[in-house]
């Protein structure tokens, strides 16, 4: 049986681990000799996983803004902005995604686009014509119906107890 490359794959819901089970599969196909492209939506670029994984010489992240909100934070204007900056953002990693790399994680997306952030029809139609062999990655709260359609493993993660929930605020190496 023949191995299948460039599947699709979504870890979404409101528990935490999402964007860690998506780094753990850029570590895996990092260690495997796969050439790996992250780009994290709605975040700025002080994420602690960041951190250990630009030590690998086949993992490349781009960089977002220096400064992020909320998206309930942003002004109409801000927002506007946003919608422009992701926009061409999301171009930039699929287009240098075509050019040697195996792995693409688009960490955030599907937050993104709910937030109105980023239009969904562009995400769908380069999923339905991207490169054969590119792994892709999504992550965020709520895909739509054809968001997964498309994917190949859809994966709920879901929150039973948080410390957020009794005024924890997130803590750097762990959330952050």
């Amino acid at each position: 049986m023949n191995e299948k490359k460039g599947l699709i794959h979504i870890y979404f819901g409101n528990g935490k681990g999402k964007t860690t089970a998506g780094m753990g599969l850029c570590a895996r196909a990092a260690g495997y000799g796969y050439k790996v492209l992250i780009y994290q939506f709605m975040k700025d670029n002080t994420t602690s996983e960041r951190n250990i994984l630009k030590c690998s010489e086949n993992i490349t992240i781009l960089d977002g803004l220096e400064q992020e909100k909320f998206s309930s934070s942003l002004t109409e204007e801000e927002r506007r902005e946003r919608r422009i900056f992701y926009t061409r953002q999301f171009q930039e990693a699929v287009q240098q995604a075509e050019r040697g790399y195996d792995v693409l994680f688009l960490d955030e997306v599907i937050y993104t686009i709910q937030a109105g952030l980023l239009d969904e029809e562009i995400v769908t139609d380069y999923l339905e014509k991207k490169p054969e062999h590119l792994e892709v990655i999504l992550t965020g709260n709520a895909p739509s119906s054809k968001l997964i359609e498309a994917a190949d493993y859809v994966s709920e993660i879901k929150k039973i107890k948080h410390p957020f929930d009794s005024g924890q605020r997130a803590r750097k190496g762990i959330e952050l």
